[in-house]
């Protein structure tokens, strides 16, 4: 079975091996595949994967494609309705990440509330030892017991990031159409009660028609005021302009992206020039363990497909 990996670069920079998926076929690894020559590369492939390289109706029609495996949780780059018309599996990996993720929103809002980098950058520039007393910062710190951390999307990861914060002592709320009656430390409720007690908002949602733009001026004017807004999840999630012109007005004090609505970032993007916003490069999921989870699980995924028993299935 012939296997073509269309942009393996973020996956294994070559601190991994593909042997697991070596060993189910005859694989060929690309770092990057524009979209010019998708349909090329994959040539009389069987299998693809893909993490963030689109793979279109046009692409489906036109390849022997019998299978397509999402090197990710979020499968919003498959024609989900082609190639289910077309009778091709579609698959993704929808646990590898949770606890890499849910580490990294939590760190993002540790570092809003501390400005840990900010402080460290001014001891090395003299600001403490320039100071009259025996401790010094310029930011104000915040302590988050307490305090009110609502989620949006309360799936593995919306619940283990909600975990952490209800261990720092936060009141954990979410809203979701899916109840988690096993969930003891969380409580579910409407989106405009999350809206309005939430101090923290962490999106962890899939990018869908009906979450695109979930944040956006609308929405941000039932936030109470100053709160602090999480995105580790999908950059199109939240209309950017609304949230850089919430932050200038301290609407919003504090935001934290690991994901934006073009990648890699453009150069217009409205919250480059937002103040108290946090960037990172979308990185939340890339630990070595969780990139090493995601090897093994495409693996299994596509080996339990070729026995006919298909798991993670997103068309089925």
């Amino acid at each position: 079975m012939k296997i073509v990996v269309l942009d393996g670069y973020t996956l294994n920079p070559g601190d991994l091996t593909w042997e697991p998926l070596e060993a189910l076929g005859e694989v060929t690894v690309y770092d990057r595949t524009p979209a010019e020559q998708v349909i090329e590369r994959i040539g009389e492939a069987a299998v693809v994967f893909t993490n963030k390289t689109p793979i279109t109706e046009q692409v489906i029609e036109k390849t022997n494609l019998k299978y397509i495996g999402v090197l990710a949780t979020g499968y919003n780059v498959v024609d989900v309705a082609a190639a289910q018309k077309a009778g091709v599996t579609v698959t993704n990996i929808p646990t590898y990440g949770t606890d890499a993720v849910a580490q990294f929103a939590i760190a993002l809002l540790l570092e809003m509330c501390h400005h840990v980098g900010a402080h460290s950058d001014g001891v090395r520039k003299g600001e403490w030892a320039g100071s009259k007393d025996w401790c010094y910062w310029n930011y104000p710190l915040i302590e988050l017991a307490g305090k009110t951390f609502g989620v949006i999307g309360f799936g593995k990861i919306g619940q283990a990031t909600g975990k952490i914060a209800s261990a720092l002592g936060m009141r954990v709320i979410y809203f979701d159409q899916y109840p988690a009656p096993d969930c003891m430390f969380a409580q579910q409720v409407t989106l405009e009660e999350l809206l309005r007690s939430a101090d923290v908002i962490s999106l962890n949602c899939p990018l869908f028609e009906s979450t695109k733009g979930i944040i956006n001026a609308q929405t941000i004017a039932k936030m109470k005021q100053g709160v602090f807004l999480l995105n580790t999840s999908r950059g199109p999630l939240v209309v950017e302009a609304d949230v850089a012109a919430a932050l200038r007005s301290g609407k919003i004090a504090g935001a934290a992206m690991d994901v934006v609505s073009t990648e890699p970032i453009q150069e217009n993007n409205p919250l480059l020039q937002a103040p108290n916003c946090i960037l990172t490069p979308h990185i939340a999921w890339a630990t070595k363990e969780a990139r090493l989870r995601l090897m093994n699980i495409a693996a299994k995924n596509l080996s339990a497909y070729q026995q006919g028993n298909p798991v993670n299935t997103v068309n089925a």
